[in-house]
């Protein structure tokens, strides 16, 4: 690799923050995200002849690598076999991403996505500027019922390790996962939960009698409601929390979300978060990666090529976020987009999304003969501010003082 210096600094950059993996682990591992990166395609044979190509090396020892690389060492050829344990790459992943990070608040999402009828894949990402990252998952054969409930918790007690005590960690769900047990595990770690439920439920509030139906809470657009209280009117169910809850304008429906945070805290609109994760697994499809033609049908070597598949992710996003947020002091060196982007406004939709930037840039970088570009730096967009509450009657509650619109 001396003659491929651009491929050289990538190998060094994921041997630094990937310190677990043996040698030749990384330099595979650099390999297939190296190519990932370029051809837009994680798929082995298209991935073999690019680096075939740029390596000057036959085709058939690359797809070799390539190829053994996701096997188990039992499965592999030769005398050293070694097995790449896939969770032991999480912690590092996360690390990397948190030595990058320019704050010390950060939200992760847990959710599950499929590929036709050959894979469930449950993953915890972390959200960024309108994608995300994922950082641990577990491959499933599709078509098996089963919970998921060990999967969950023993991902998340993995990650745990990976992020400084002192930072506030949000962990996001859709209402199709939400569990008592999840909640609780959360807050075991000293991180916060912010799990939507479904509208049907019932919560008490806090010095109130009785259960009132979300619905009664929140009952038009526009209107929020947050508040200390117990969850679900069921005895074996209930949980205190709080409630945090938002109808916004062209939502069908309200958001109601549990936390552990204080009323005050916290707003309903932090929930739109979670649905960055969504473009992260459209990237690994259609819209990035292409795994949706993938021949793959054994989960271990699936989750391996996804480590491969996330690296590329984290080295797109940080590199689509430098455009993004365009030259400064410390890095006069990028060009000033803001002509073609303009200035980015919460409520408006990015023109361009930064795993496509980030693919360009790095696409220019090469063909101009430049440095590589490397991850170097995670700016993360605030949260949603926090409105200030305007006490509300509403419907069946009129001593209710944290309804507002």
């Amino acid at each position: 690799m001396a003659r491929h210096e651009e491929l050289s600094q990538w190998t060094e950059c994921v041997s630094t923050n990937m310190p677990q993996l043996t040698k030749p682990q990384a330099t595979v591992l650099a390999l297939w995200s190296f190519g990932i990166a370029c051809t837009r395609s994680c798929g082995r044979g298209t991935v073999a002849t690019f680096l075939a190509l740029l390596l000057g090396q036959k085709l058939a020892n690359l797809e070799q690598r390539l190829y053994e690389w996701c096997l188990d060492a039992q499965d592999q050829a030769g005398a050293h076999r070694t097995d790449l344990a896939v969770t032991s790459c999480f912690v590092p992943l996360l690390a990397w991403i948190v030595r990058l990070w320019t704050t010390t608040q950060i939200a992760l999402t847990i959710d599950a996505t499929t590929l036709s009828d050959q894979f469930v894949v449950l993953a915890i990402c972390v959200v960024y500027r309108g994608c995300a990252i994922p950082v641990a998952w577990t491959i499933l054969p599709a078509g098996q019922k089963r919970a998921w409930r060990c999967e969950w918790l023993r991902m998340l007690r993995q990650l745990r390790g990976a992020i400084p005590p002192d930072w506030t960690v949000l962990v996001l769900a859709d209402r199709g996962l939400y569990a008592r047990w999840l909640f609780r595990r959360i807050v075991r770690l000293h991180w916060h939960p912010f799990l939507r439920i479904n509208q049907g439920c019932k919560f008490r509030p806090h010095g109130q009698a009785q259960f009132v139906g979300l619905r009664d809470l929140v009952g038009q657009v526009g209107m929020r409601w947050r508040g200390r209280g117990t969850a679900f009117a069921s005895p074996e169910c209930q949980l205190p929390s709080t409630l945090v809850a938002w109808w916004g304008d062209g939502h069908a429906e309200p958001w109601f979300v549990l936390t552990d945070l204080p009323p005050d805290a916290c707003d309903a609109q932090w929930y739109a978060l979670r649905g960055w994760c969504e473009q992260s697994f459209k990237c690994g499809k259609r819209g990035g990666w292409q795994w949706q033609q993938t021949q793959m049908h054994d989960p271990a070597r699936a989750a391996r090529l996804w480590l491969a598949m996330a690296v590329a992710t984290l080295w797109m996003l940080t590199l689509g976020s430098d455009l993004e947020l365009g030259p400064s002091d410390d890095y006069p060196e990028l060009p000033d987009l803001t002509p073609i982007l303009g200035v980015r406004a919460p409520q408006r939709p990015r023109t361009l999304r930064l795993f496509r930037l980030g693919w360009l840039w790095l696409l220019v970088q090469l063909i101009q003969g430049q440095p590589l570009p490397v991850p170097r730096r995670l700016v993360p967009e605030p949260w949603p501010d926090i409105p200030e509450r305007l006490e509300l009657s509403v419907k069946h509650q009129k001593a209710l003082s944290y309804a507002y619109m």
